[in-house]
């Protein structure tokens, strides 16, 4: 734990659900409206330096985090994802899990998903 870690001590309306290994939030920055993070209470930078219990809790986490988006929000599919250290984009040195729903048509052409991260290996399909 440490006192500038902004999900160390999250306050108690920031969690929107929790169990004893973490607690999910809804993203203060949402790429999308339902835009959520699975965390552990445990601070680690990394998920993989987690136990594997405990990286097993945050999987059901975030599987009930995508039901719940779900059945509130009706998205058409979902981005599931880690930033895993400074070179993947990590900005929040506490281990975290991306829930993000997403919809027909919230972007011009969604083909590659998370592999847009370097645009130019998004295209791995052929023709067109």
């Amino acid at each position: 734990m440490t006192d500038t870690c902004p999900f160390c001590q999250p306050d108690s309306e920031q969690i929107w659900f929790e169990d004893q290994m973490g607690f999910v939030l809804r993203d203060a920055y949402p790429i999308s409206q339902g835009h959520a993070l699975v965390v552990p209470r445990q601070h680690v930078a990394r998920l993989y330096d987690l136990p594997a219990d405990t990286q097993a809790a945050l999987w059901q986490l975030a599987s009930e985090a995508r039901r719940r988006i779900d059945e509130e929000l009706r998205s058409d599919g979902f981005n599931v994802g880690v930033n895993d250290g400074e070179a993947a984009g990590q900005t929040v040195m506490h281990a975290h899990i991306h829930v993000i729903p997403r919809w027909n048509g919230d972007v011009a052409d969604p083909r590659g998903g998370i592999r847009r991260v370097i645009p130019e290996k998004a295209r791995y399909w052929g023709g067109e």
